[in-house]
């Protein structure tokens, strides 16, 4: 039988960082996760740390985000999958569509859930099971160039009415060619689901009966709203994106020059969209615009991605403890940072402080500040957006009315739900 000194020296050699005072009882466990090289450092410097405070031992299976989902389906269906795995959030339901597919994370002692809001816990859990942990949490948030309304006269808008007041003045002033707003294939679904969302407080899905939780005239009245976007000049038709090539946003010389003047995007991605901007714009993230009867502000939040627990784990309590290690307790904060973005975690959040870009900070800040219902990962099931955008772009070309469209959307994504039962 190895000796404690032993069972330390060998795992010194393959982790570097387990301590002499590891014990013949300490867990061997397999981490899996995706992400670019300063991840990978990161999450291997956590793991040893948190493999040494419980006597542990983590071993890392890191690749680049391409051709992890079929790694890891291969795994779950041979049930080899590693004992901690990050998961993409819209995946849940790939894996675990009755709640059975990663342990229970409420059996778990060594998990301190009192860091994660009920809206989070909410959101990483199908069939009222927690299935995963939000490692960060994010949002979509809108995003001005103050400088173009400084030039217009105009205050940015703090709701969708003095948006539209906004839109004319700057056309009026600065040119027809200028757009307050961009829309375009993922944007343009999420701003129908915000317009929907504020006037009925519902998500997209129904969790309790697992359909569409709009009625056909609640989906077309949002439809009909980016209508309206192109109707005022606020945004360009998803027609005219499609003649130029649907080039990314970012990559528009209009963008860089003001000429599009906000967009919707996500809260994390501030700097991809700040940092093409001529020398004297500035770009600012601002609370959600809302309706003049809106019953929520309807944020999109949800987890970016979750740690699992496998159901088939040998050591699930020892798996818990390198989990909270890593998301909760200073070993595992400290060596993660914002590798994953902004933490989720409440203890993890309070330990680092105001590290991390402070316009980041400040979109996340409005994202998790504003209220909206919990987002079920259906709304990112690739068979389901896919329908929501083709459905947009033929209301676009005038293929088929705001009523069509609604009920087309409708019943094909209750055919997708309906899969999953």
């Amino acid at each position: 039988m190895k000796t404690a000194r032993t069972i330390a020296a060998l795992a010194g050699v393959a982790y570097g960082a387990l301590s002499l005072c590891a014990t013949a009882q300490a867990a061997e466990l397999r981490m899996a996760w995706w992400g670019g090289d300063s991840r990978h450092v990161a999450t291997q410097k956590a793991t040893a740390a948190c493999g040494q405070k419980y006597g542990h031992t983590v071993k890392g299976e890191f690749t680049g985000f391409d051709g992890y989902l079929e790694k890891l389906t291969t795994q779950m269906a041979g049930r080899t999958e590693a004992d901690i795995v990050q998961v993409n959030w819209p995946w849940l339901p790939l894996f675990s569509k009755n709640g059975e597919g990663f342990a229970d994370l409420r059996t778990l002692k060594a998990i301190d859930l009192s860091n994660w809001t009920e809206g989070d816990l909410a959101a990483g859990s199908m069939n009222g099971v927690l299935q995963g942990l939000s490692v960060s949490t994010t949002g979509r948030v809108f995003f001005f160039n103050a400088t173009t309304f400084e030039k217009a006269g105009v205050d940015i808008p703090k709701n969708w009415d003095e948006f539209f007041a906004a839109t004319a003045t700057i056309k009026e002033k600065l040119g027809k060619d200028h757009y307050t707003f961009n829309a375009v294939k993922e944007t343009a679904q999420l701003l129908v689901t915000l317009a929907v969302v504020q006037k009925t407080g519902k998500d997209l899905v129904d969790q309790t009966s697992s359909r569409v939780a709009w009625t056909p005239e609640e989906l077309a009245e949002g439809i009909s709203f980016l209508g309206k976007l192109v109707e005022t000049g606020a945004i360009r038709s998803q027609k005219e994106e499609a003649a130029d090539g649907n080039v990314n946003l970012f990559e528009k010389p209009a963008w860089a020059e003001g000429k599009v003047a906000g967009s919707y995007e996500w809260d994390s991605t501030y700097s991809k969209y700040a940092d093409p901007l001529k020398d004297g714009q500035v770009l600012k993230p601002v609370p959600m615009l809302k309706l003049a009867d809106a019953v929520t502000e309807g944020v999109y939040r949800k987890p970016s991605m979750v740690f699992s627990i496998s159901k088939n784990s040998k050591n699930p309590e020892a798996a818990a403890q390198i989990v909270n290690c890593l998301l909760n307790e200073p070993e595992g904060i400290d060596a993660l940072g914002t590798s994953r973005g902004l933490p989720a975690s409440k203890a993890a959040a309070a330990r680092l402080g105001d590290k991390g870009e402070a316009e980041v900070r400040a979109a996340n800040a409005i994202v998790m500040a504003a209220t909206g219902p919990s987002v079920s990962p259906f709304n990112e099931h690739p068979e389901i957006r896919a329908a929501f955008i083709d459905t947009l772009e033929e209301y676009a070309y005038g293929q088929i009315t705001a009523e069509e469209g609604a009920q087309q959307i409708i019943d094909t994504v209750n055919d997708v739900l309906a899969e999953f039962d």
